[in-house]
């Protein structure tokens, strides 16, 4: 057994033991890349990739070209680092929907961040929920910035409909960083409540993320 390898393993039975409160970023990250990079010291790598995005949270969201400028990041890491933001989306977006009640703002606001917080592009979704707040199905509409990309309006009511939705939540994020709603914002939500409303489907509310926070254009009266 190698020096690394007795230094892994030690570094797994902790985490079984005491779990991710036990580690700073860097070492989780490097615990992780253990499975992607054998034989080699991980933690200089780690402290590069935090160093090189910034935070823990950016290098999740990173693609796997992105991830691949930083030495010694191959493809078997970067797709491992990719493949865990991917199955942190996929949990969250799953979730049975008789299990799901998202029933005041703060629950759907903390929904979008956590869904949102891995994501490098800006991304657009719709979720439809019932009277009681219960989430009925989740619909990634677009990806790219919401001015840019052409609004799918016939896209938002055909799910409304085939959800038999009471109500609509749309939410995406700035990757930039900066949560208040730009003027495309505001024009493409007026755009959905006019339609959604000649459907009878209401525009609970259009929710922007950025940086772990979220804006409510309800609650800040962008939305009539």
């Amino acid at each position: 057994m190698g020096v690394h390898d007795g230094h892994r393993e030690r570094r797994r039975a902790l985490f079984r033991r005491c779990g991710e409160d036990a580690f700073a970023d860097h070492e989780l990250l490097e615990v992780l890349l253990f499975y992607a990079i054998p034989r080699k010291d991980t933690n200089p790598i780690a402290h590069a990739l935090i160093d090189q995005f910034g935070s823990l949270q950016a290098v999740l969201a990173a693609s796997p070209e992105e991830l691949e400028s930083v030495p010694e990041v191959g493809p078997s890491a970067s797709t491992l680092i990719a493949l865990v933001s991917a199955l942190y989306r996929k949990a969250l977006t799953s979730a049975a929907s008789g299990e799901v009640v998202l029933d005041t703002r703060a629950r759907v606001g903390d929904f979008f961040v956590k869904l949102l917080a891995s994501e490098s592009k800006e991304v657009l979704y719709q979720l439809c929920l019932d009277a009681k707040g219960r989430k009925l199905n989740l619909y990634k509409i677009s990806e790219g910035a919401v001015g840019n990309v052409p609004l799918d309006l016939r896209k938002i009511v055909k799910n409304a409909l085939h959800s038999k939705a009471t109500m609509v939540v749309m939410a995406h994020n700035h990757p930039s960083g900066v949560a208040f709603p730009s003027p495309d914002d505001e024009a493409a939500t007026c755009r959905i409540v006019d339609t959604l409303e000649e459907i009878g489907v209401r525009l609970a509310d259009h929710i922007i993320v950025a940086d772990n926070d979220y804006i409510s254009m309800r609650e800040s009266r962008m939305i009539r």
